[in-house]
């Protein structure tokens, strides 16, 4: 007998929410599949909050800052990502979540998912054609920049240990990678 798994729909997955099946559980949709998140330990949590607080201080009100939120992808996607920098104004996502015409780059913070975040994640963000994606490695304390997505995956992944880095969207503003990693 052939097994196949279930697709879900982003529709679905919110009448899914919405209905409570889901409630307390942490998991996101990816690509049509409903995925167990990793436990977050305080690490990951002071790492993102202090990340997306120090993006808000440096953006102002250009972007929308968002900490581990939901975006939602055209493939059946809704990945919660550990912090998106979004076009403004806020009030545009009253009613739903950002959407890639939304999204100026993507951060996850990686404790013990490294692998899946340089790998799969960093795949369906490519093939999505988000244009910039990082990653900081807890572990490693470093910062991971992917960029130019070309629908298999990004062309361009640089391995910051200090210094500077300017966002695609924004080549005015410098982001002090010490800021995000802690060191």
């Amino acid at each position: 007998m052939v097994r196949t798994l279930t697709h879900w729909s982003v529709k679905d997955y919110h009448q899914m929410m919405k209905s409570g099946l889901l409630a307390g559980r942490q998991v996101e949709l990816i690509n049509g599949q409903i995925i167990d998140m990793a436990p977050e330990l305080p690490i990951h949590r002071v790492t993102y909050r202090r990340g997306a607080k120090y993006l808000e201080a440096l953006l102002g009100n250009r972007a929308v800052v968002f900490a581990t939120s939901p975006v939602t992808l055209p493939s059946d996607g809704e990945p919660q990502p550990d912090i998106c920098i979004a076009l403004p104004p806020e009030s545009r996502y009253d009613q739903r979540h950002p959407g890639l015409q939304d999204i100026y780059w993507l951060i996850e913070v990686s404790n013990s998912t490294l692998t899946y975040d340089l790998g799969d994640k960093a795949r369906m963000y490519a093939r999505h054609n988000i244009l910039e994606y990082w990653v900081i490695d807890i572990p490693g304390s470093q910062l991971w920049v992917h960029r130019t997505p070309n629908q298999v995956q990004y062309q361009s992944v640089v391995r910051y240990k200090m210094g500077k880095v300017i966002p695609l969207a924004f080549p005015d503003v410098e982001v002090e990678v010490y800021q995000l990693i802690g060191n």
